[in-house]
């Protein structure tokens, strides 16, 4: 385990004697010391010295002074922290400093004891603010939104816009489709970005419980109820939740939640005591919510209330564009949280993976690429490194039981997700794709037209014509 780097202290005082007399006690200390005799000086010095912890700064300095270079200073981001020293000080500057950011303020003759005590504490409340400055930027690497896709760049749009608002905002999208994020993403560009981000996932919390945990309860509220707690509102009061898959919410605690959004209020299970929350909300679902209104699971008032500004978050397969791109970001994290070598993946597994329907979206994309890269051995990852299913030698173009509703309709899905593959790989060549998966040109206009697949026609797009085909027939401009 190598020595934890000396603490580095500046000292800017016009005085030589005093600056060398802390200086001594400093460097007894362990402690790394820099020393300026003048306002311009001192700032030449703060611009020049990486790493710079603390600064000691007499008011009373020739040209720019003390107070002026405080000022200047707590502009800027995360500056060192500042003790003030005076000879000549008083309540009111004292005060002025404080109001200015300064962490201390003392009179001289200094207290060598009293002094070694606010450097430490200022010392460890500077380390404490870089720490979290490194977590948070960690965070926010861990939780990007990446894409290039112009359903990306118009979603980036709406963020920036409703972000600074205060505004209930809904996020539809299928599931892995990066929902969170986008919550994530409106949170840490709003007003209330300093405060607490609260996620919910209500699929994952039991019926009898999710009560509890959005609202807290009191002791002895129920069995089990041992001690006090506080409930996510609560927690993330000043700040968001994200209430994620809200549709699978009972309609009891539905009523609870519609009495946030409208009072600001919330009332711990076991209680009688109301109290008041200051909380934006974030609510997400897959399900289609109208749906479940007509059939008496969702209660439209919430609906309508929750609807105020809806996102969509898009799903993998109407933006392949950025499966490069979203590849290379996560073999990047993989690597440094993981101390992994990085690899890439070739051109020709890049587009083996932009074939691929990711019915799993990007979370599916994510899972694939971190065991793609643990499985194989070398630097670069080709095609045949790739899972069988993206290969297209297994079970690729079966869809997921839970879409479909019966027999019928899991046949056909697995066809159209049959034909769009192969049309893809074949370049959306007509010819060529219908000798592929030997049928014939005319069965495979009617198959584009019984499924609505559109035929990619140089700019723009056109329906697949609705009248039989011959295989005699004139052939198709695009095959």
């Amino acid at each position: 385990m190598g020595k934890r780097r000396k603490e580095k202290i500046l000292i800017v005082d016009d005085e030589e004697n005093i600056r060398k007399s802390l200086k001594m006690i400093f460097e007894y200390e362990g402690y790394a010391t820099l020393e300026a005799s003048s306002g311009e000086e001192a700032l030449q010095l703060i611009d020049e010295t990486v790493g710079l912890d603390l600064i000691l700064l007499d008011i009373r300095l020739p040209g720019l002074d003390g107070l002026e270079l405080l000022s200047e200073l707590k502009q800027r981001p995360y500056s060192p922290e500042v003790i003030m020293i005076s000879g000549h000080g008083t309540v009111q500057t004292a005060v002025e400093a404080t109001k200015l950011g300064a962490f201390d303020f003392f009179e001289k003759p200094l207290h060598r004891d009293r002094v070694l005590l606010s450097i430490r504490n200022a010392l460890s409340q500077n380390r404490l603010a870089r720490e979290c400055k490194d977590l948070r930027q960690k965070a926010e690497k861990k939780y990007q939104l990446v894409g290039n896709h112009t359903s990306m760049k118009e979603l980036w749009e709406q963020i920036k816009k409703l972000a600074p608002t205060n505004a209930t905002i809904f996020i539809y999208g299928e599931s892995g489709t990066g929902k969170e994020l986008i919550a994530r993403a409106i949170h840490t560009h709003s007003l209330r970005e300093n405060d607490a981000f609260i996620q919910v996932n209500c699929a994952a919390i039991p019926e009898e419980l999710i009560e509890s945990e959005l609202f807290g309860h009191v002791k002895g509220a129920f069995t089990g109820a041992t001690e006090k707690k506080l409930g996510k509102f609560e927690l993330a009061d000043r700040g968001t939740i994200f209430l994620d898959e809200i549709g699978d919410m009972s309609l009891k605690t539905q009523a609870k939640v519609l009495r946030v959004l409208e009072e600001g209020e919330v009332q711990k299970v076991g209680s009688s005591r109301i109290e008041r929350v200051d909380v934006r909300v974030i609510a997400a679902t897959n399900k289609d919510l109208k749906k479940e209104i007509e059939q008496g699971n969702f209660r439209e008032d919430l609906y309508f209330r929750l609807n105020v500004v809806p996102l969509t978050s898009p799903a993998l397969r109407d933006k392949k564009e950025d499966i490069p791109m979203l590849v290379e970001y996560f073999c990047r994290n993989f690597a440094e949280d993981n101390n992994f070598r990085m690899k890439s993946f070739t051109p020709e597994a890049l587009e083996t993976m932009k074939r691929y329907p990711w019915n799993g979206n990007v979370r599916e994309l994510k899972n694939v690429v971190e065991r793609v890269l643990i499985m194989s051995e070398g630097d670069k990852i080709d095609k045949k490194d790739l899972p069988q299913e993206l290969r297209g030698e297994s079970s690729l173009y079966l869809p997921e039981a839970s879409r479909v509703n019966n027999l019928k309709e899991y046949r056909d899905l697995a066809e159209k997700e049959f034909i769009l593959a192969k049309l893809e790989e074949n370049d959306w060549n007509i010819s060529q794709t219908a000798r592929e998966i030997d049928t014939p040109r005319s069965n495979l206009y009617k198959k584009l037209e019984q499924y609505g697949i559109k035929i990619k026609a140089g700019v723009g797009e056109v329906v697949a014509p609705s009248s039989s085909r011959g295989d005699g027939g004139e052939e198709s401009p695009n095959s």
